[in-house]
């Protein structure tokens, strides 16, 4: 099954994909998409989505997976993130993908073990679950965790759903 991670952020989108066989994962692809800071938050809303849309039709991902939003101490960056995370999360929708959502601490403790853990360790631990995967921007390391982390849980929901205990994504 091929899984799309996604790092919402209005300057800075990160995407990774991975492929899921069973309990193994591999990098398929990853990268960022970029709006333009000069550009009205319109245009940049358009900027991420057509960005977004182009990385489905390139990699073909069966589900995707979002990074819920963190609040700011600044209100009016908190709301243009939602804005960012919406346009983001409506794009795999659009192309009939389930999209799942997950906090930065599930994220980090599914992957580095700790949910609190630093942006370095994440980095490591991608590198290490994904040979092959060397992200050049932290965003797409980050969308890269987002992705083993819905590969894991969602492997692990399956084996429960298996044994009659909870549901099945």
């Amino acid at each position: 099954m091929r899984i799309l991670g996604l790092d919402p952020g209005l300057r800075v989108t990160g995407w990774g994909v991975v492929e899921a066989a069973g309990n193994r994962l591999s990098h398929v692809a990853d990268g960022v998409v970029t709006s333009d800071d000069g550009a009205d938050l319109a245009t940049r809303l358009s900027q991420l989505h057509d960005g977004v849309m182009a990385v489905i039709e390139t990699w073909k991902p069966a589900e995707a997976a979002v990074e819920e939003t963190f609040v700011n101490r600044n209100p009016h960056s908190t709301l243009k993130l939602g804005q960012a995370r919406g346009v983001v999360m409506l794009a795999p929708a659009r192309r009939g993908l389930p999209v799942t959502e997950y906090t930065p601490n599930a994220i980090k403790k599914a992957v580095v073990g700790r949910g609190h853990a630093e942006k370095a360790q994440v980095a490591l631990m991608v590198r290490t679950l994904l040979p092959g995967a060397d992200p050049s921007r932290t965003d797409a390391a980050d969308a890269l965790a987002v992705a083993i982390c819905h590969a894991h849980l969602r492997a692990s929901a399956r084996i429960l759903a298996a044994a009659g205990v909870g549901d099945a994504p």
